[in-house]
């Protein structure tokens, strides 16, 4: 056995991204991985559902893997648990809303009963072999986040999680610097610490000030309130009913993963709401508008969420009234600032009016700005740091954030995902690389879409499709049926009914030139010439499927 001390740092996602955080910790006996996120799919991942970290690599050290480790519940940290449960035999750590959240995703894989989820409280120290877990609160936009500070056996590591530091908190959400500081006393050799916000001067936006800028809001609208925020953010949601109750207002909440979180949180008594002022949207239909909040999904534009049902008019139960006032309180996501924008236009259009970040203060980030992340840089005062939870240029910004608050330039380290380096006694060591390609999961696929798939999808979405369709005897070779061609998002075929009909002659010219039975060449000339010709005649190079039937 290696009698070696130290600690192997494997980054498999997070690290040059935002989203699909994963990193497992290795000693010479154990393995634990912290966090098992993912993220959601580019524009490029036609089809995609989602995109998770290589969990291959996880899996071939599944015999030292001895626990994963939860810093928080959003979806870029607990969302790729389904596929690495189903094939490891280990405990799941974490906080009892992040945890509530994790069981909640594993009904619906049929896993609940299959996991240990061992929920764990503040300061709480959990042993975990050669390896110890302490879990410092910090304050961030879903309740019960942690950051660990982690005993090893070349000393003591701190990972800050996502956090924020609010200068004056309300209910108890805050960033335990205290804990952070006693456990940071005798040195810490290595820090990891969230990049987001890296680009941001001073302090981020505190939740007193977002709630200070909702209640002018609630003071001024006439009509119905509409609020669309992100659905684990279970602080801003009591804010908003605290509201609704102080102006004499019903709240009613429209949208699946809104109603499944605040059923989660009211059953661990992290909500507190009175069942005569939260009520269905169904039974808000005699009130005045005047007395009405409605709490719906759709804060990033998504094509079926509520706001942008409402927006459509396509919803069911509810629509938009004039003299509605509409609050985003989230940020726009980069990708999706055009839905969101369209989603805005079209309140506008039917008589809204909408209030969000760029107009007032009715969203504060979850992620620490520069001066935050010197406080915590300051108060860990770690020996080596890796900055994570970023793209590349965040990752480069805090290193030389870290390099300004006394970390030695050789000792603050810009890893990407795949980059491993270890811990020793005395310095570190750069391993050899490994893979760390995202998988991209399509329905019940996993990894099964690459970029051969893609592409050929790229082309479809962009070009459209032919299909042609001919059946020869398989004796002689004449034509029995065709030849018949479909288009499908290449043409109108009504309007370009002489194009389909140039082509078929054609493909009757390529047929009488190939000799019987040569069906691969009938094939791939019909495939060519009808590529010349369509480019020819429209500019247009649509994939075309050629389909021979033989009897």
């Amino acid at each position: 056995m290696d009698k070696e001390k130290k600690l192997t740092l494997y980054p498999i996602g997070g690290l040059g991204e935002i989203g699909m955080n994963c990193l497992l910790l290795e000693t010479a006996q154990s393995a634990v991985l912290i966090d098992c996120g993912l993220m959601f799919p580019d524009d490029f991942h036609y089809g995609v559902d989602v995109v998770i970290p290589r969990l291959d690599f996880i899996l071939e050290k599944k015999d030292k893997l001895r626990a994963i480790i939860l810093t928080h519940g959003h979806e870029d940290h607990i969302g790729a648990l389904p596929w690495i449960l189903p094939d490891v035999e280990v405990p799941v750590y974490g906080s009892d809303f992040t945890l509530a959240l994790v069981n909640n995703k594993l009904r619906e894989h049929a896993l609940q009963d299959k996991v240990t989820l061992q929920p764990v409280q503040p300061r709480e120290t959990v042993l975990i072999n050669d390896l110890s877990f302490q879990f410092f609160p910090v304050c961030h936009s879903i309740i019960q986040g942690y950051a660990l500070g982690i005993e090893t056996p070349v000393g003591r590591v701190v990972h800050s999680g996502d956090f924020k530091i609010d200068r004056n908190p309300l209910g108890g959400h805050y960033t335990d610097l205290e804990g952070l500081s006693e456990f940071s006393s005798s040195g810490v050799e290595l820090m990891f610490s969230d990049s987001t916000n890296v680009e941001r001067d001073g302090f981020a936006l505190t939740e007193k000030e977002v709630k200070t800028s909702l209640l002018e809001v609630f003071q001024k609208a006439e009509g119905r309130i509409l609020v669309t925020l992100f659905s684990s953010h279970i602080q801003r949601i009591q804010e908003i009913y605290d509201l609704a109750t102080q102006f004499g207002r019903t709240m009613a909440v429209s949208g699946k993963s809104l109603s499944t979180n605040i059923e989660i949180a009211r059953g661990l008594g992290y909500l507190n709401f009175s069942d005569q002022s939260y009520v269905d949207p169904e039974n808000i239909g005699d009130l005045p508008d005047e007395k009405v909040v409605l709490l719906v999904t759709g804060s990033q534009g998504e094509p079926m969420s509520a706001m942008t049902r409402l927006a459509e008019g396509s919803h069911r139960q509810l629509s938009i009234h004039s003299g509605d006032t509409v609050i985003m309180s989230s940020r726009f996501i980069p990708g999706n600032t055009k839905a969101i924008n369209k989603v805005i236009n079209r309140l506008y259009k039917l008589g809204a009016d909408v209030v969000y970040e760029k107009v007032q203060a009715v969203h504060a980030s979850g992620h620490a700005h520069r001066e935050e992340l010197k406080l915590m840089l300051d108060t860990v005062k770690p020996k080596f740091f890796v900055p994570v939870h970023g793209e590349y240029r965040h990752l480069v910004k805090h290193s030389d954030l870290a390099q300004a608050c006394g970390v030695a330039p050789e000792r603050s380290l810009v890893l990407e995902d795949g980059q491993p380096v270890t811990l020793l006694e005395h310095g570190i060591r750069y391993e050899e690389e490994f893979s760390a390609r995202s998988v991209l999961v399509d329905g019940k696929g996993v990894g099964d879409v690459g970029s051969t798939i893609l592409k050929e999808r790229q082309l479809l979405a962009d070009e459209g499709m032919v299909v042609v369709v001919m059946v020869l005897d398989a004796e002689s070779g004449s034509i029995v049926m065709g030849p018949r061609l479909e288009s499908k998002g290449f043409i109108f075929e009504q309007q370009y009914a002489h194009i389909l009909t140039e082509a078929e002659a054609i493909i009757m010219d390529v047929y009488e030139k190939i000799p019987a039975g040569a069906w691969k060449k009938l094939r791939d000339r019909t495939k060519s010439a009808l590529r010349r010709y369509f480019r020819k005649a429209l500019g247009r190079d649509p994939v075309i499927v050629p389909v021979i039937i033989k009897i």
